[in-house]
């Protein structure tokens, strides 16, 4: 039963009015309790069905079957409570049964009205439509039986195996309520016969039986992809009904499956649930649930997968959305009522009176779900129900008119006449009523148009001060019939006498819309369509054609007359652009001229080109324009595709649009309303372009002359959008809410944001308030906005709605994937993003897995961020080659899989030779580095370049402390006896740091912690003290630094290729000749430059000079990456320094072997500038015994 409806308490003055009119305050509602409602039920069974209804006694009760009244006897009768007793169910052929669709209709005083309809059927089983067939599966694999059989009620089928009943409580053994059995795993003891059985409340049948037969298990199962042997079907079914969707698929290994939505939308977890291993059944079937669903078999830990889906359709019977009101109306006066319902599918709409139907009369009309009763007379006083009704059911809602009633109501007015003014006016004159003409308060002039069936009537009131009005909104060339009423406070009087009238003629109110296509190089073929009527205003007689050369102003005209609607215009130039205009003229006279129509002629050498399609434009809507073409049939040029032109005249064109030679049709929309638009369509080919056809349309208005003041209906509200996908944005919106179930239309804007060209704006057309806009750029911000059109009427836009389009998913697998093995059991693995522009990943995916696993289909999964290009693998196998896949996504999906790399991991016990050190030494990390290298992101080249500027600096400050702790002990140094001296150092000595009887330890240490030994340099003399201890080897993290010569060095301060000039040095003496000692950073190196053998030793030895030796740090080996749980990894790329790059630990030659000293004296500072650059070399440090000074 519908819903009542309670309205707010009237006020007092309205109740004392209705108190006073006689028949309205004893009125009681009249309103069903009981409903009959739909059974079903076997033959010889008895049936009731309820009626009760509640209203102003006496009630009366009669039932109807199929609209017709039910003939009581002793076996049907109606009970004292109003419901429908059957004794015995019959249903004999050939004869009428009791099956069929029964309504009560309950009668008291006031009115009567109609219950809903229900449907009584007799219990049925049909033969089965689907029986099981034999199957041979093997061990382990998945058996299926299926059965189908239409019943009513719907048949409850069980299942047996030979001859007796299946158990189902095993988890392997899935019966499905539709009729189909899934045994999975498969065992020798599942062998059998199978059959289902069917069953009614009346009926019980069997199907044959199928024998399942069991084959031995295959020793060596390989792998192959998932397959779907048992997909979803679509399902059409009614509301709380329940729907399944079967899924059963086999693969090895084996697959999982999934459910999902086509529109992204959630499953409803609350009313679905999986039967078995992949069958999904939604219980208690909602409006919301209806669309497609996907069903996905994947092997997990693969890209391996595949998918069914099945679309649900769910049927809702109707459901009310706007309800008719109760109305008190006076004679004579006007009623209306309003009544919208919605259901799937969509309700008809019809009116009942007392329980009877409705049809329209010139003084009772309907308009879609509209009721409108004028002039009311007394029979109207009824109660009205609206019936909507779907094949789900119906509903109805009721509404009361009450028709007051007045003893001096005036006489109708008298001696009405009307008069032609002009093509759309007339007049129209009476005299007021003879009787109660005092008591007129108003006029109503009522009107409408004479031809056409259910045309609508319009009123207009005015003052009882006149007896003349002129109606000046009509059509040319139409008849209308008038009649007029006259009204009182309370009441009107009858309707006066009819009288119709003609309006003139006028001329066109436009030229007819003209088509252009070429047949031929040298013709034209003008066609056009017949002036709609209110356009035509009376009777065409002629038309008038004009013609010429766009580049000429001589005119051919040519008249022809108003039954001809094409010309053939011959004996053109080719390859020409001819304009073209119509004009039409009734009696009265030639209406306006179109504007001028452009046509190119084809060129002359086209003979092979595509001929023009026959183009027809219609308007939609007054913003839209639907095109429709067909090409000819006896063409035979080949058409790749259409382009399409458009517009606005006196408007730049807009075009081309590229269509698919497939296409017939295309809508252009955004148009504004009451403008002409031009339209031309041609097909093409990889020749040329073919002939072209011209077309000129109108769009209609808006707004009707006679709508002027309605305002526009409101925009659509609550609009929404959702990306979907890379390319496409589901959007919905809500309908306003209006007073009857016309048809609506929506238009729907899109355009990127920031949009300069108005003419790629997208304009997309719908009924339904939901749309999918596909086809969109990914990863860009687009504006949407919907606006509504309903009876010629449009709403303004609705406020817009910014969404942006997901990106793309990765198109490519992840770049130079690198596999190394760090460590006995853990390997690096290493990548590159995907190439392409714009590509978003925000996950990777790492396969690996050893051959033997790999083979079996079980893979080891690992994740790590997007912005990471590296993950360890850890815990692997000695003795295995490892698998290794890497795959990029985001939000929008997954990209392809790398080409596989492997890695093999070594047993344990391989010789040393064939196994990866756990660390690196120089030249093998030189090797790796030079191999290849690694992507560094952002923040660790960061941290790189503020570590070297860190270092750098705290190396030059330690230098130049150096510097000036040399300086301070210069006067305190020993120094280095000359050729023949006293035995005592130079007074210009170099410094030394300290003096420890240790010092030797301290620099083994330091060697030993990776740190480079900072070695003074040392002049001549019999008497040294080693301030650091007395070795001359370097030690660098890597071990002992052997001498290399030939390296190119850099000097911090100064350069030394200006050498102070000095004599040849000492011979004799203990140290080598003379040089120039320098200090470098780095690994600790004691630099100098050679002397001439033939240049004197200096005589003013200076302090040695520091200069950098230009040598590189060593890379990191492989296995000293610092790793973290996060998968992200920091890399230094970086050339290495071999072992034989630091200073040489070879002892100097002997006195005696050299025969001359083995000191040199110190380079002086003073004559840098003045030596010319000599060869540098490399001194080793030479301490004198333990004891000497």
């Amino acid at each position: 039963m519908a819903p009542r409806r309670t309205s707010p308490p009237l006020p007092p003055s309205v109740v004392a009015f209705l108190l006073s009119v006689p028949g309205i305050w004893c009125f009681s509602e009249l309103f069903f309790v009981k409903e009959p409602q739909d059974v079903t039920v076997a033959r010889k069974e008895v049936v009731v069905l309820d009626c009760q209804a509640r209203g102003e006694v006496p009630i009366t009760i009669t039932w109807l079957r199929n609209g017709a009244k039910v003939l009581e006897n002793e076996r049907i009768y109606t009970l004292s409570n109003g419901s429908l007793y059957i004794s015995e169910m019959e249903s004999k052929r050939g004869e009428v049964s009791d099956e069929g669709l029964y309504q009560c209709l309950a009668l008291n005083k006031y009115g009567a009205i109609l219950s809903q309809k229900a449907h009584l059927t007799l219990a049925t089983m049909s033969a089965f439509e689907v029986q099981p067939v034999p199957a041979e599966v093997h061990e382990g694999s998945v058996a299926r039986f299926a059965c189908k059989i239409l019943a009513s009620p719907p048949a409850i089928i069980t299942w047996e195996v030979n001859r007796t009943t299946l158990p189902i409580a095993m988890d392997r053994i899935t019966a499905l309520p539709s009729g189909v059995l899934q045994i999975y795993g498969v065992q020798q003891r599942d062998a059998g016969s199978y059959r289902c059985v069917a069953t009614t409340v009346a009926n019980r049948r069997k199907s044959v039986e199928a024998a399942l037969t069991v084959l031995p298990a295959s020793g060596l199962k390989p792998f192959h992809k998932p397959a779907i042997i048992a997909g979803p079907q679509n399902i059409t079914a009614s509301l709380h009904q329940t729907a399944i969707f079967e899924c059963v698929a086999t693969g090895n290994p084996k697959p999982i499956l999934s459910w999902s939505r086509l529109d992204h939308k959630p499953i409803d977890v609350f009313n679905t649930r999986v039967l078995g291993s992949g069958n999904l059944m939604i219980s208690d079937v909602k409006v919301q649930h209806a669309g497609v669903y996907i069903c996905r078999a994947s092997i997990p830990g693969t890209r391996n997968f595949t998918t069914a889906m099945a679309t649900l359709v769910v049927l809702a019977p109707p459901s009310f959305v706007e309800w008719p009101e109760s109305l008190t109306r006076p004679r004579a006066g006007t009623a209306r009522f309003a009544c919208q319902a919605e259901g799937i599918p969509t309700p008809k709409m019809s009116w009942l009176k007392n329980g009877r139907k409705i049809h329209s009369n010139g003084r009772i009309k309907m308009y879609n779900s509209k009721l409108v009763i004028n002039q009311i007379i007394p029979e109207d006083d009824a109660i009205y129900q609206c019936m909507a009704e779907n094949s789900q059911g119906s509903i109805l809602s009721r509404a009361r008119l009450t028709v007051v009633l007045s003893e001096d109501r005036p006489s109708a007015p008298c001696n009405v006449h009307a008069e032609t003014m002009s093509s759309s006016a007339i007049l129209l004159a009476w005299e007021r009523p003879l009787y109660n003409s005092d008591k007129v308060i108003a006029y109503s002039v009522h009107y409408m148009k004479a031809e056409g069936l259910n045309n609508e009537e319009y009123q207009v009131v005015i003052g009882n001060d006149t007896t003349h009005y002129i109606i000046d909104d009509l059509e040319p060339a139409s008849n209308y019939t008038f009649y007029i009423v006259a009204y009182m406070p309370l009441g009107a009087s009858q309707m006066s006498d009819h009288v119709t009238q003609h309006t003139l003629e006028d001329v066109p109110l436009r030229a007819p819309e003209i088509s252009l296509t070429s047949r031929s190089p040298t013709d034209i073929l003008i066609s056009w369509l017949p002036i709609p009527a209110k356009y035509r205003r009376g009777q065409v007689v002629s038309f008038r054609l004009s013609s010429r050369l766009s580049a000429e102003s001589t005119i051919q005209v040519v008249e022809l007359p108003g039954t001809t609607y094409e010309y053939l215009l011959r004996g053109l130039k080719p390859d020409s652009v001819y304009l073209v205009r119509i004009t039409a003229a009734t009696r009265i006279g030639w209406g306006e001229a179109s504007l001028w129509t452009s046509h190119r002629t084809p060129k002359a050498t086209s003979l092979r080109a595509p001929k023009s399609p026959e183009l027809r434009l219609e308007p939609w809507n007054c913003t839209t324009l639907t095109v429709s073409w067909q090409q000819e049939l006896a063409d035979t040029a080949t058409v790749q595709g259409y382009k399409l032109y458009y517009k606005e005249e006196g408007q730049q064109e807009n075009g081309p649009i590229l269509l698919e030679a497939s296409d017939l049709t295309h809508t252009i929309s955004g148009l504004d309303p009451r403008r002409k638009y031009h339209v031309r369509l041609l097909a093409y080919n990889n020749l040329e372009d073919g002939y072209q056809a011209d077309q000129t349309v109108s769009t209609p208005g808006c707004v009707s002359v006679r709508d002027r003041m309605v305002p526009p209906p409101p925009p659509p509200h609550h609009l929404y959008a959702k990306a979907n996908s890379s390319s496409t944005i589901y959007l919905h919106w809500g309908r306003p809410a209006f007073t009857s179930a016309q048809d609506i239309n929506y238009t729907l804007r899109c355009n990127p944001v920031g949009l300069q060209n108005a003419s790629l704006v997208l304009y997309l057309q719908t009924s339904e308030t939901r749309m999918l806009v596909q086809g969109l750029e990914p990863s860009t911000q687009y504006e949407f906005a919907v606006r509504l059109h309903v009876d010629q009427l449009s709403s303004p836009w609705s406020p817009v709605v910014y969404h942006a389009t997901l990106p793309e998913a990765p198109a490519g697998p992840p770049l130079g994937v690198k596999v190394t093995l760090i460590e006995d059991a853990t390997a690096l693995v290493s990548w590159k993003p995907p190439g392409g522009q714009g590509t978003v990943v925000s996950r990777y995916t790492i396969l690996y897995a050893s051959r033997k696993a790999w083979i079996a289909g079980e893979w080891q999964v690992l994740h790590r961020e997007g912005r990471m290009t590296m993950a360890l693998l850890e815990n692997l196998e000695a003795g295995n080659v490892y698998i290794v896949q890497i795959a990029a996504s985001n939000e929008v999906g997954e990209g392809p899989f790398s080409s596989a790399v492997e890695l093999a991991v070594l047993p344990r016990d391989a010789p040393e030779s064939n196994q990866r050190p756990k660390r690196l030494d120089s030249a093998d990390a030189a090797d790796s580095a030079s191999s290849g290298y690694y992507q560094l992101d952002q923040k660790s080249m960061t941290g790189i370049i503020a570590g070297v500027c860190i270092a750098l600096t705290c190396i030059s400050v330690c230098v130049l402390i150096l510097i000036y702790r040399s300086k301070a002990r210069k006067t305190l140094a020993p120094k280095c006896p000359q050729r023949g001296g006293s035995g005592r150092l130079s007074p210009q000595g170099s410094s030394s740091v300290g003096a420890s009887a240790a010092a030797g330890k301290s620099v083994e240490g330091a060697a030993e912690n990776g740190e480079e030994a900072l070695l003074p340099g040392v002049e001549e003399g019999h008497t040294f003290l080693d301030a650091k201890g007395g070795t001359d080897l370097v030690i660098n993290r890597y071990g002992p630094i052997e001498k290399k010569r030939g390296r190119k060095k850099w000097l911090f301060f100064q350069d030394l290729r200006a050498a102070a000039k000095e004599g040849e040095p000492q011979r004799g003496g203990r140290f080598a000749p003379a040089a120039c000692c320098v200090y470098q950073s780095g690994p600790a190196v004691l630099l100098g430059q050679e002397g001439s053998p033939e240049q004197p030793p200096p005589s003013d030895p200076a302090p040695f000079r520091l200069v950098a030796a230009d040598t590189e740090h060593s890379a990191q080996s492989e296995g000293s990456h610092e790793t973290g749980d996060s998968g992200r990894f920091s890399h230094e790329s970086s050339e290495e320094l071999p072992p034989s790059t630091g200073l040489g630990a070879a002892p100097a030659p002997s006195d005696t072997a050299a025969g001359r000293d083995s000191c040199g004296t110190l380079c002086p500072a003073a004559r840098a500038s003045e030596e010319p650059p000599g060869p540098r070399c490399r001194l080793p440090l030479q301490l004198p015994p333990r004891g000497q000074n």
